[in-house]
């Protein structure tokens, strides 16, 4: 199996890192999720699935039940790009 990379944007770096102070407890599980991430991206806990609409092209990753991770793959590179972390308003960037 083939790892993949994580490549971050500065935008999403500056969203990670406000993500991360608001919520200082989902630190362990949003890195072992990036983690997993590498390795699997549709490995099942991470409930990754394809979005629609205005989002259509993106995927969300679940961190838990309340917070996702929108994300660009781009497969034929084994690239993935975050594009939003947070809450279900991931969606309405």
């Amino acid at each position: 199996m083939t790892n993949f990379l994580i490549e971050f944007t500065p935008e999403y770096l500056k969203q990670e890192l406000t993500f991360l102070r608001k919520h200082p407890d989902m630190k362990n599980k949003y890195y072992k999720l990036l983690k997993i991430l590498e390795i699997d991206p549709f490995y099942p806990s991470l409930r990754t699935h394809k979005l629609q609409g205005k989002l259509k092209g993106l995927y969300s990753v679940s961190i838990n039940m309340q917070y996702r991770i929108v994300i660009d793959f781009i497969l034929h590179e084994n690239k993935l790009i975050p594009v939003n972390i947070g809450d279900h308003d991931v969606y309405s960037f």
